[in-house]
């Protein structure tokens, strides 16, 4: 991946356009702000308190497209009026290797976006970029995992075309209680 990757999902009659691209240090008061929903926190594995994390968060996801093996994206959504786009949430690629069956997708909504159908409009072109772009090297599914009492998620998961699969035991601490398993295959 020499070129930063950029993904666009157009308008609807009923929601903005949404950009999707490489989280940048310019993210990093916007992604503290949003982190503070408890509702947010109840459900991503790493909290983001105060500006160092958020730097130090943000670099992770810079080193993991400089690895090659995850790919992290800031969901951007125009704002009428204004030149700037407001973080409504981050989708995820993750566990990529050349050969390798299956990669993960993850994913969180900011909480004044939540309801508008960002997650699942950021994960179907996630989706599709990863399947366009790792077919190749061997990718034929990808795996969505959410805690068994996440139905928001569920809803996400299901409206993604991501079938259910399996329970998964529960695996503390990142895992505290049994998940759910999704998978979508590069056939759907």
């Amino acid at each position: 991946m020499s070129a930063p990757v950029v993904l666009q999902v157009a308008a609807s009659p009923v929601s903005p356009a949404l950009v999707l691209r490489p989280w940048r240090m310019e993210d990093v008061a916007p992604l503290v702000e949003v982190s503070r929903d408890p509702t947010l926190r109840q459900w991503v594995s790493s909290v983001v308190d105060n500006d160092a994390e958020g730097t130090r968060w943000v670099q992770a996801q810079q080193q993991g497209w400089a690895a090659g093996d995850r790919f992290g994206f800031a969901v951007l959504e125009a704002q009428p009026g204004s030149i700037r786009e407001q973080l409504v949430g981050n989708v995820v690629l993750k566990e990529v290797t050349s050969g390798k069956p299956a990669a993960e997708v993850g994913y969180w909504t900011a909480a004044h976006a939540r309801g508008r159908g960002v997650a699942s409009r950021a994960l179907e072109a996630l989706t599709s970029w990863a399947f366009d772009t790792f077919e190749a090297d061997g990718l034929e599914r990808l795996e969505l995992l959410h805690q068994v009492d996440n139905l928001a998620s569920c809803r996400v998961a299901q409206k993604s075309r991501y079938d259910f699969d399996t329970i998964l035991p529960a695996a503390p601490p990142s895992f505290p209680r049994d998940g759910h398993l999704h998978i979508r295959r590069t056939s759907t």
